[in-house]
């Protein structure tokens, strides 16, 4: 049974776009065709405008991605109620969008969705949040959408954490490291469920600013662990954070973190940020050398 923690009209992504009611089903149709053609045939023919090898890695990828959502409420694996909601969601979601696809972490956001909306909301709430600025280029790998995020997060890391920031810095630790899957699934995959929502609400209320806000929360809230370990450890322990982090002390945390750098809040910093990021840059974030 669903447990609805959002209410439509306060899903502002929702409601960002006019989309038809039908809309869902036109893409779910598509789909459903898309699969269907590629068991039948072997052709190396494209099929609008997709190769087979992109069509195979997409599917075999969100199969794979659907058995690891979640597994421990055993409601999205094969067999379970809500297995082909989010096989069709995300199945749609790359009839609706090509040029996007399907990216690894996207099933634990739609799944978010699909225990709270009906699947008819939740495709159009999935594909409103995936449209927003940041998420659209976390999804699509824009390198340099991206190292802006990362510079102005580093402008408040330095600002909250200084002590923990120059520790990281020694180990040239930068924060694609840890920021992407946080950002990918939106905390769902990184945090218990239920705080993960609880972020989810205030990231529905505030926008954008407060997925990296809530990142400073968790390195504030491990800071003292955190300047104890080298890049190897750092880098295991964010990737897995402790199963018993609690809400109370992690939005404590949150709190804490002062969004304003000098008289320049998050808008204003990532706005003043270089636009044009020299490729040697990149060089300094090791998850987007590839």
């Amino acid at each position: 049974m669903k447990k609805a923690k959002f209410q439509s009209d306060q899903v502002p992504f929702l409601k960002s776009y006019s989309f038809p009611p039908e809309l869902y089903e036109i893409f779910l149709s598509r789909a459903k065709e898309r699969w269907k053609s590629f068991s039948e045939t072997n052709s190396e023919n494209d099929v609008e405008g997709v190769s087979v090898a992109d069509r195979e890695a997409s599917l075999e990828l969100i199969k794979l991605d659907i058995s690891r959502t979640f597994p421990s409420l055993y409601i999205f694996q094969k067999g379970g109620p809500y297995h082909d909601v989010l096989h069709s969601i995300l199945g749609a979601y790359t009839c609706y969008r090509p040029d996007v696809g399907y990216v690894q972490g996207m099933s634990f956001i739609a799944a978010v969705l699909i225990l709270n909306l009906e699947e008819a909301d939740a495709f159009i709430a999935f594909a409103n949040l995936l449209n927003k600025p940041c998420q659209l280029a976390f999804f699509r790998v824009d390198h340099s959408m991206m190292l802006r995020y990362f510079a102005t997060f580093e402008v408040f890391f330095e600002e909250n954490l200084s002590k923990l920031f120059l520790h990281f810095k020694s180990y040239s630790l930068t924060p694609d490291i840890y920021l992407i899957d946080w950002i990918f699934t939106l905390y769902s995959k990184s945090l218990p469920l239920d705080l993960a929502c609880r972020v989810w609400d205030v990231f529905c209320r505030d926008g954008e600013e407060f997925l990296f806000r809530t990142g400073l929360g968790i390195l504030r809230l491990y800071e003292d662990i955190l300047l104890q370990m080298d890049f190897i450890h750092i880098a295991q322990f964010l990737t897995k954070l402790p199963e018993d982090i609690t809400s109370e002390k992690l939005f404590t945390c949150i709190a804490a973190i002062q969004m304003q750098n000098s008289t320049k809040k998050w808008t204003q910093v990532f706005a003043s940020v270089m636009k044009d990021i020299k490729e040697g840059d990149k060089n300094n974030s090791p998850a987007l050398k590839s």
